[in-house]
């Protein structure tokens, strides 16, 4: 079960709204996916999102979360992350701070979010000078975590 977080109503509400725009009705395994999603701040991938939803609702299915993902990243809220590796990781704190950037582990997946006036300084200083106007940016450090620096190798849960 991923770390609980303050369940963001706001972002809840807006992608109920955006739902019905699409027509689509509200199902009890749909609600356990979104309850899921905004109620907490880790990084999730398409497996993770279905164990926690399980968690709530043991008849979610496998189906119906790879369903609910375009909807969630087409409405904007959640944004689709890829790391390099063979999937992907959902991003729910995109609707607060859609421009912040991340570390990730290469060694454990540990993913850290970072906000920094300077490198939003130097973005606009460098679209500037390019003749651009930032919209939104991405960065992306990967590294190694100070628990593989300690012990040569990095146990996922101690990360």
């Amino acid at each position: 079960m991923p770390v609980a977080a303050k369940p963001n109503t706001n972002a809840k509400e807006k992608f109920l709204a955006f739902l019905g725009t699409k027509n689509l009705r509200m199902t009890s395994q749909r609600q356990a996916i979104i309850e899921t999603v905004f109620g907490t701040e880790e990084h999730f991938t398409a497996d993770q999102l279905l164990e926690w939803s399980r968690a709530r609702d043991r008849s979610v299915s496998r189906a119906t979360v790879y369903r609910t993902l375009p909807l969630l990243t087409e409405s904007g809220l959640v944004r689709e992350m890829d790391f390099g590796k063979d999937h992907k990781y959902y991003d729910p704190n995109y609707a607060d701070h859609p421009n912040h950037n991340h570390i990730i582990c290469q060694d454990c997946e540990k993913i850290v979010e970072f906000e920094s006036e300077k490198i939003s300084q130097i973005e606009n200083e460098i679209s500037h000078r390019l003749g651009f106007e930032v919209k939104t940016q991405r960065l992306q450090i990967t590294a190694s975590c100070d628990e593989f620096k300690k012990r040569g190798r990095c146990n996922k849960k101690a990360c």
